[in-house]
């Protein structure tokens, strides 16, 4: 008896303030609509229709991915996948839960009137939710822009009612929802740390080369596709005072290498990160700096020291500005970027097919499920504790974020190795890996280890397995000595990250 009293009294509590938000709900509309303001008159209408059918989310997307910059591509993208999401879940799934007549268009000024009355229900407001979505997922990448899209997701909103859409109560409805999806966003593909978030470049000043005096360029002509051909052609107009040197793909290129940082006061590459690690070690074997021009297919070390695009290289030559960076070595072969074992190979393969397309961390999620799927592990042994490895990765210095997305280096002189390895040889722990990807919490699973240190050794107990480095397979080996050598090669770098 006490327990249906006290559903009976739940029940006239919830329709009494039920009852209160629809009152509130409609007087906050009549004074919206009974407002008179030649400002909302104006301009609420033409906020709200932009806004339709997400025209207005959509060519501010546009307008970033133009930018050509890949934070600002990664937010256009993140923006409408969220968008998109957020939409369907309004319109296809919150609108059919619950039906709400839309408001009497009547109170409104007829001037204020968008030109498109809705018939679908009221709540939530479809346009708040991708309004929403669409900031939260921008700023997520691009925090600088959250406040102006902020701003302008409220103003789209505050239009749904001031025309005559949606009530107040259905607007922030839109708001939370929108919020909520790029929240979940946020958690599921983590964004890219900020490069601006990085310690400061300490650079140095040389002798400033104008016109490329006493630099000699190693050139890769078929690198991508014949990029390095084109920039080669290119470089001799910047830089006309610059020995080039063209090798063929039949040519051994650490000897080619090695005699041209012989005979130079700088030696320059352009190609991929594979020939700019054979140009690193010749520059590091001749005490000579090294410049990076990138005309490979991903130029990740170009990048991490900002001279993408060639431009910056160029300029970093003519200025004379140059800077310090750490090196690796496994089993004292040089690497750059990264190092790996095993299946890791076919990781970063698959990855890197598709993080152009759909994202690297959604991408690393794609590959990394491919990977797992073969049932493939190496068991390794570090630390004095043996592991079974599907996956092991080594960068040269610490790379964000954690996991297995690893995107970028905020410091390029910290001395360290960064050691990561996953365990995912049985279903169950490819179930465990997955979900924990997916929530943000691979770092407290066991079947993820991770190190940092100066110099490691790993032992590879079943026997050798073939090694890569900076993307180019190599030899096969039993035993893996990695050490790090804190600013052994001097580069030229630029003043911005790529």
């Amino acid at each position: 008896m006490r327990q249906r009293k006290s559903r009976g009294g739940f029940r006239r509590a919830a329709a009494e303030t039920a009852a209160q938000v629809r009152a509130l709900d409609r007087a906050v509309y009549s004074a919206v609509a009974s407002t008179p303001s030649p400002v909302l008159d104006r301009w609420m209408p033409k906020l709200t229709n932009a806004a339709d059918h997400s025209v207005l989310w959509l060519a501010i997307a546009g307008g970033l991915y133009l930018t050509g910059r890949s934070r600002a591509r990664r937010a256009a993208l993140r923006g409408v996948v969220t968008l998109g999401a957020t939409s369907l879940i309004a319109n296809q799934l919150a609108k059919r839960l619950h039906h709400r007549d839309r408001p009497l268009r009547t109170l409104i000024p007829l001037g204020r009137l968008s030109r498109r009355a809705p018939a679908s229900s009221s709540f939530p407001s479809g346009h708040s939710a991708s309004a929403a979505a669409f900031a939260a997922g921008v700023s997520t990448e691009l925090p600088a822009l959250g406040v102006p899209l902020q701003v302008l997701a409220g103003l789209v909103g505050f239009s749904r009612t001031a025309t005559g859409a949606h009530y107040p109560s259905d607007v922030a409805a839109g708001f939370v929802l929108g919020s909520a999806v790029a929240a979940i966003g946020r958690r599921l593909v983590p964004p890219i740390p900020s490069p601006l978030r990085s310690q400061p470049q300490e650079l140095d000043h040389v002798e400033p080369r104008p016109s490329g005096e006493g630099v000699t360029l190693v050139v890769n002509p078929a690198s991508h596709s014949g990029r390095g051909a084109a920039l080669s052609e290119s470089l001799r107009r910047r830089l006309p005072r610059m020995r080039i040197v063209e090798f063929r793909p039949e040519d051994d290129v650490r000897a080619v290498m090695a005699a041209a940082a012989a005979d130079a006061e700088v030696l320059a590459v352009a190609g991929g990160d594979g020939t700019v690690r054979a140009a690193a070690q010749a520059a590091v074997d001749h005490d000579v700096p090294l410049a990076v021009f990138p005309a490979g297919t991903f130029n990740h070390f170009a990048r991490a020291v900002g001279t993408f695009p060639a431009i910056r290289t160029v300029q970093a030559i003519q200025h004379g500005t140059v800077g310090k960076v750490d090196v690796a070595y496994a089993n004292d072969e040089i690497f750059l970027n990264t190092a790996s074992i095993g299946a890791y190979t076919d990781f970063v393969r698959i990855r890197e097919k598709l993080e152009k397309r759909i994202g690297k961390p959604l991408a690393a999620l794609v590959a990394g499920w491919r990977v797992m799927s073969k049932n493939r592990s190496v068991a390794v042994t570090v630390d004095g504790r043996t592991r079974d490895s599907s996956l092991l990765f080594l960068g040269n210095g610490q790379y964000q974020p954690q996991g297995f997305a690893p995107s970028s280096r905020d410091d390029l002189q910290d001395g360290l190795l960064d050691l990561r390895i996953l365990d995912v040889s049985s279903r169950g722990s490819r179930i465990v890996a997955l979900l924990a990807t997916l929530t943000g919490q691979l770092g407290r699973v066991r079947q993820y280890h991770e190190v940092s240190a100066p110099e490691l050794e790993i032992t590879l107990p079943d026997g050798p397995t073939r090694i890569a480095r900076d993307g180019e397979v190599g030899e096969l080996a039993d035993v893996l000595h990695v050490r790090s050598v804190r600013r052994a090669l001097t580069v030229y770098r630029s003043r911005h990250r790529a």
